[in-house]
């Protein structure tokens, strides 16, 4: 039997996607609510395909719990944030999910981290605490790090079809392992030692953010010399070892925008160009705030001018906040912008922020000066709707015939 520990985003679909594969697993989460939720049927997250799968899993017998159970194999998917000081990971969740597990689990148990980890955080933190529980990696337990690779509205396909990185000490282990996720993953499944797996996470991230950074800043220095940037990156592109990203405004979910800072903690001295570019990624919703006050003074909106968000999400199609460059934008509004600005979002139906609407008309009649922070489906097909508005599309996917950019 399987314990999922952790069922937020990347816990609850990997749990159902191993029962529904006829795995007999147990999801644990600390969080009653969330547990009462899951045992009454409701997912606590949308995700196409998720429901599905959630109905498939249900009828081949998972179940769900607040209790970590006695069992051989154990899945830790809990967060990993990292302090925005020293950028260093807080493994502190993963090392109090793995102590609880130490407290129930029999002799010779394999404890897969999927968590994402800096690289060295299982020498650092969890091997010293199977010494402190006074019990022998190798024998008494098994540590394995099998990073997850999935990114949400595409969940369920990529946890089937994306290749797989499993790290850890023998070659027995690893393969052991390696046939669990076979029964649902038809990527293909590296072995590896642990340290290799936790850094290839981070460098796929980082890797990813670093890209993006060189977009943004290409947008900067192309505002900065009214050039159009797409057009370049679009021509650019054209050459058959040239992939730059689209520029954006700001980056956010919890790998992207979070990941690289573990290596800029842990090398200070040596990741200078990661610390740059994210430092040019955590700076991009305060220059659409910038966007946004020179617009309103070209237009004489200063004084007058409403404007809205569009989108709260930290991409489209979703209800994941993690990292919201919107999020990030209100918190600095204050020390760019005077105006009130109105947020509107249609995946997200609760209150979080302050003068939030709930319906999109509603709130395009409230506003003169619209921002599109998150290119959802929905505001894709009311593109005429933005007629007589001003516009800052900050994905460049708006067709209208004056629009702004970032």
């Amino acid at each position: 039997m399987i314990n999922v520990i952790g069922l937020g985003y990347i816990g609850l679909p990997t749990a159902l996607m191993m029962a529904s594969h006829g795995l007999e697993v147990i999801g644990t989460d600390y969080n009653e609510q969330l547990v009462t939720s899951l045992k009454e049927g409701h997912i606590t997250f949308k995700e196409d395909g998720l429901e599905n799968l959630f109905h498939d899993a249900v009828k081949a017998g998972i179940t769900f719990s607040t209790e970590y159970q006695a069992t051989d194999t154990y899945i830790i998917a809990v967060p990993t944030p990292y302090d925005k000081f020293s950028k260093k990971v807080d493994a502190s969740y993963v090392a109090s999910a793995v102590q609880s597990v130490l407290e129930v689990c029999i002799r010779g148990a394999v404890i897969i981290i999927e968590s994402t980890i800096s690289p060295g955080t299982v020498d650092k933190v969890l091997r010293p605490l199977m010494e402190e529980n006074k019990l022998v990696v190798g024998q008494d337990i098994h540590l394995v790090h099998a990073p997850e690779r999935i990114i949400p509205g595409n969940m369920i396909y990529e946890l089937q079809h994306n290749n797989r990185t499993v790290g850890a000490d023998s070659v027995d282990i690893g393969g052991k392992v390696k046939s669990l996720y076979s029964h649902f993953c038809q990527g293909q499944i590296m072995v590896t030692d642990i340290r290799t797996a936790e850094m290839t996470k981070v460098v796929e991230n980082t890797f990813r953010a670093v890209n993006i950074a060189f977009a943004n800043e290409l947008a900067k220095i192309c505002r900065h010399d009214n050039m159009d940037v797409y057009e370049i990156i679009k021509i650019c592109n054209l050459h058959p070892r040239v992939n730059i990203l689209q520029p954006g405004p700001g980056v956010g979910g919890h790998c992207i925008s979070v990941d690289p800072w573990f290596l800029v903690g842990d090398y200070p001295s040596l990741a200078k160009v990661i610390d740059e570019s994210m430092t040019t990624n955590d700076g991009m919703p305060a220059f659409v705030l910038n966007r946004i006050y020179e617009i309103m003074k070209e237009k004489g909106m200063t004084d007058t001018g409403k404007v809205g968000l569009y989108g709260l999400t930290y991409k489209e199609n979703i209800d994941d906040m993690r990292e919201s460059p919107t999020l990030q934008l209100l918190e600095t509004q204050r020390h760019h912008l005077a105006t009130e600005l109105k947020v509107y979002d249609p995946f997200i139906h609760k209150d979080v922020v302050k003068n939030q609407y709930h319906d999109l008309d509603k709130f395009l009649s409230e506003i003169d000066f619209i921002v599109i922070m998150v290119k959802h489906n929905e505001i894709k097909e009311n593109v005429f709707k933005l007629e007589g508005k001003v516009v800052l599309d900050c994905h460049n996917f708006i067709e209208l015939p004056e629009v702004y950019h970032i």
